[in-house]
């Protein structure tokens, strides 16, 4: 496996974020639940993303349906392909939660 796969896989199972060095990240897990295809030839053929740990409401997203490989080529995602969603944000955007009085140990 390779270090990205270990880090969004770390990343899915427990959240967690480096507030102190690197950008904080989470990996969330969706399912391509459509392909839209352009109106006219002008719009781009879409995908719509359902983000399995997402509020009801909020769930589906919508982007572009072009990804290149390593090889450079363009490629499309297909109906019922799973996909992590990297979510990435600089330090300076983040602040440490407060610890909630729910989530403390008893000493």
């Amino acid at each position: 496996m390779s270090d990205s796969t270990n880090d969004s896989k770390a990343n899915r199972e427990g959240d967690k974020s480096n507030v102190d060095g690197d950008k904080p990240v989470v990996t969330l897990t969706g399912v391509v639940q459509k392909i839209i295809n352009p109106l006219g030839s002008i719009e781009p053929e879409k995908a719509e993303i359902a983000i399995q740990e997402a509020d009801d409401l909020y769930k589906e997203i919508r982007i572009e349906n072009t990804l290149e490989n390593a090889a450079g080529e363009k490629v499309r995602l297909k109906r019922g392909a799973e996909v992590d969603v990297h979510i990435e944000a600089p330090v300076e955007a983040v602040e440490k939660k407060p610890v909630d009085e729910a989530e403390k140990k008893p000493a």
